[in-house]
């Protein structure tokens, strides 16, 4: 402990310990064009009730987002979430967990994530799951580089892994991430005009490390080709599929067409999208891969007494301590996000997760058969089969419409332009289990209403 230096104010007292003159010569590394000059321009002190007033003012202004239909989908999707899932996660025994290190004493919560491991796995047909990744971007981009490392060619050659050229800008900004350090080279797979996957350009791909698409890939188009991949990749390519895993109540599992890893986005499953999270990744694998796949891992074995026990097994040390020999810069996971999505599973049930999943299609399907009446909207991809979203393309810019829509209090759909730049017209509709009819209607009419402007 410093002992109290007499005559000297606090922050003259920490200047002299560490053997700097002044603030300004402690922050002298920080160019002078970013540093705030004068007082921070807060207002003046309130009571308890001013703050509560002005918090409720500030957040008057929000709309929930339950309050208007909507219609925006793209990667985050709003199901209902039983309100018991909530009640229980909020327990003292889940809330306060942190990473169990000693069984001993966290048997409970690592029996959850070991549940949580077995229901992905059977959700997605794969016989190993870990405990959950950052969000379904980095799942993705952590099994490229996972594939790498068990498919590692020889040291003069570049690796290389190939990815839909579908794939959503701010997902490949997040592999181009991972890979460029590691020195892996990136390649695109066309797609046809149909939306679907050009077979016969994914032969360049055999002999690469691994291959990444989306199951509905990203337009939202349930893609009939991907049964073919792996036979055409070879086994010495992985198959990376990203799922949106309520989809999986009637899509088949990646792991029944030979995918080696399957990942993706938790959220759907267990956690509102609450301006934009909190969410989590989903990861599986086959056997070759588990060794050197990122994250944890809880095991399910025998103590000395003979009783069933449970630990995190097959984690390596690196990963908590020595992390410059971790497999993966992750050194936490999303525990407590993805038991929310294990409480929800297992409130649904195999035929509750298969009802789920039929709503989301129901209202998709709904949707579309109802915009095949407004002549100048159309549907580009109307030939495939879609899940819970689609693209339509407008008579006019997607931005001139969203705009016309929040005006009649309709949360639209995404401007597939912040993707693709020349799809300036193109809109991509979502749906889920919370679209009612009567958002169905008011969407009809209100791009009815649009059209005719538009037109005129």
């Amino acid at each position: 402990m410093v002992d109290q230096l007499p005559n000297l104010g606090r922050e003259e007292e920490m200047l002299k310990e560490m053997g700097v003159e002044s603030i300004d010569a402690l922050f002298a590394d920080v160019p002078e064009s970013v540093r705030m000059v004068g007082d921070l321009p807060l207002p003046d002190a309130q009571s308890e009730e001013e703050l509560l007033a002005d918090a409720k003012r500030l957040l008057g202004a929000n709309v929930a987002l339950g309050d208007q239909p909507s219609f925006l989908g793209a990667g985050l999707y709003r199901n209902f979430v039983p309100s018991s899932v909530f009640q229980l996660v909020t327990r003292g025994e889940f809330l306060t967990s942190y990473t169990p290190y000693q069984p001993e004493v966290s048997q409970g919560m690592l029996q959850a994530m070991w549940e949580f491991q077995s229901l992905i796995s059977e959700l997605i047909a794969m016989p190993i799951t870990n405990l959950s990744l950052y969000d379904g971007s980095t799942a993705a981009a952590e099994a490229l580089t996972c594939a790498v490392r068990v498919h590692n060619r020889k040291a003069e050659q570049k690796d290389t892994v190939y990815i839909s050229e579908l794939t959503p800008p701010d997902r490949v900004s997040v592999i181009q991430n991972y890979c460029q350090g590691a020195g892996i080279e990136i390649k695109l797979l066309r797609h046809d005009a149909n939306g679907c996957i050009n077979l016969a350009d994914v032969e360049r791909a055999r002999g690469s490390c691994a291959v990444y698409v989306e199951q509905p890939n990203p337009i939202g188009i349930i893609d009939g080709g991907y049964p073919s991949l792996k036979e055409i990749i070879g086994e010495n390519t992985a198959l990376i599929v990203g799922v949106q895993p309520v989809s999986l109540g009637l899509l088949e599992a990646p792991g029944q067409y030979g995918a080696d890893i399957v990942v993706g986005e938790g959220q759907p499953l267990g956690s509102p999208i609450t301006g934009g999270g909190p969410i989590y990744g989903i990861f599986g694998c086959t056997k070759p891969y588990l060794r050197l796949m990122p994250g944890r891992i809880v095991g399910r074995s025998i103590d000395v007494d003979g009783k069933e026990a449970y630990c995190l097994t097959l984690s390596t040390r690196e990963q908590h301590i020595r992390r410059h020999r971790a497999t993966s810069n992750i050194c936490t996971n999303e525990t407590l996000i993805a038991l929310m999505g294990a409480m929800h599973m297992s409130l649904l049930g195999p035929e509750g997760l298969q009802h789920l999943a039929v709503r989301n299609m129901a209202a998709s399907t709904q949707l579309k058969r109802q915009l095949s009446n407004i002549e100048s909207v159309h549907l580009p991809y109307a030939d495939q089969s879609h899940f819970n979203e689609f693209v339509v393309e407008l008579p006019a810019t997607t931005s001139e419409c969203l705009a016309y829509l929040e005006g009649e209090g309709i949360i639209g759909g995404f401007d597939v332009s912040q993707w693709y730049p020349e799809k300036t017209n193109q809109m991509l509709l979502s749906v889920t289990d919370q679209t009612s009819q009567h958002d169905i209607d008011r969407l009809i009419q209100s791009l009815s209403n649009w059209t005719k402007e538009v037109n005129a």
